[in-house]
């Protein structure tokens, strides 16, 4: 064999491993990102209330683009237990989930679990709180005004007004026109 002979040969192997790896490289990162994929980080919080609010991403922050299934298991004071309960998406946006009214006033620690194929789980404590409700709006007082104060207000005179200045238009389209003979 030349020497022309062995560059190409070698030319032909080193084009062919640099193809293996670059070919290699995507599906690495593809199975990398599939592995991240399939898990998923919650964040569990109390709705101020008593409920739990969880919101569901991707660990690399991505919103949750698909349902999960969600299911919630608490423990509260004097040893009391809630679920589980399956957890359904809220239209606040896309992984929001909200358990709604579950827990009773108390410090309550709530696991909440995803299974596979999106497999997660995040444990938090949660102060719950009895709803509460608007204070009743105060009461207004109504004074009746004066006798001679005036009564109705400027809003009459106003009106009158606007209908006299319509009347005078009305009558000068009417009676303003010529018209003109050829």
């Amino acid at each position: 064999m030349s020497v022309t002979g062995i560059r190409k040969a070698l030319a032909a192997v080193f084009v062919g491993l640099a193809l293996t790896v670059f070919a290699a490289a995507p599906a690495a990162a593809q199975a990398a990102q599939a592995a991240q994929a399939d898990k998923l980080k919650l964040v569990v919080a109390g709705d101020g209330a008593e409920g739990v609010t969880i919101q569901a991403t991707y660990p690399d922050g991505r919103r949750l683009d698909r349902v999960v299934r969600l299911v919630l298991t608490a423990t509260g004071p004097d040893g009391q237990k809630v679920g589980p309960v399956q957890l359904e998406p809220q239209p606040e946006g896309q992984g929001f989930y909200s358990s709604g009214p579950v827990l009773t006033a108390g410090t309550w620690k709530v696991t909440v679990n995803s299974p596979a194929p999106l497999p997660g789980e995040a444990t938090a404590t949660v102060q719950a709180r009895a709803a509460q409700s608007p204070p009743p709006p105060e009461p207004v007082a109504v004074t009746k005004p004066a006798e001679g104060a005036g009564g109705a207000g400027w809003w009459p005179y106003a009106a009158a007004g606007l209908v006299v200045v319509a009347l005078a238009m009305g009558v000068a389209m009417l009676f303003g026109r010529r018209r003109t003979t050829t």
